[in-house]
């Protein structure tokens, strides 16, 4: 536990270190990717925590029931994520696996940078009925500064959310390895 609690008091540099190396490795990467690293052992499993869609009918195929009320949902959870007046325990909400994460959202939330945040989703391509893939602008105080980014958006406990390797993927852009739960 020692070594979490260091990593979280280490971390509130993070979000600056994530906006400063953001807008230069933006461009950077394949264009599968993003230009964002897959950090490592951050996966997600359509099988662990998932459930039906919005609408209740089962989803099946590449797509949710109702992929028009699933796109209103992860566009609005994005930005209640990385909306910077929630608290962190609201923010766990809409991240996958977020219960078990304070630390790192302590971490990514943890500067006054990390207060000024937020996203914008300007596209979702489901790739299943429990995944989509997102491209989203990351603002600083209304300015862009992380451009047509590539996340993922998981559908968890009857949620749309953030993907623990979307954060992730942010985090490792700063270069700290020992984020918790990354």
């Amino acid at each position: 536990m020692a070594v979490r609690r260091r990593s979280a008091r280490r971390a509130p540099a993070l979000v600056a270190a994530v906006l400063l190396v953001a807008a230069g490795t933006a461009g950077c990467g394949d264009a599968d990717d993003g230009g964002q690293p897959a950090p490592s052992g951050a996966t997600s499993s359509p099988g662990s925590g998932t459930g039906p869609a919005a609408s209740g009918a089962a989803p099946s195929g590449s797509a949710p029931a109702d992929p028009a009320a699933a796109e209103r949902e992860i566009k609005e959870n994005w930005r209640k994520f990385f909306d910077p007046k929630l608290s962190n325990s609201e923010k766990a909400k809409y991240l996958q696996n977020g219960e078990d994460l304070q630390l790192l959202l302590e971490a990514f939330n943890g500067d006054q940078r990390g207060k000024q945040v937020s996203a914008e989703v300007t596209a979702v391509r489901f790739t299943s009925a429990t995944e989509a893939d997102v491209t989203y602008s990351l603002r600083l105080k209304g300015a862009t500064a992380l451009p047509n980014a590539k996340g993922v958006s998981v559908y968890q406990d009857t949620t749309w959310k953030v993907s623990l390797k979307t954060l992730c993927a942010l985090v490792g852009m700063s270069g700290n390895v020992d984020a918790p739960g990354c």
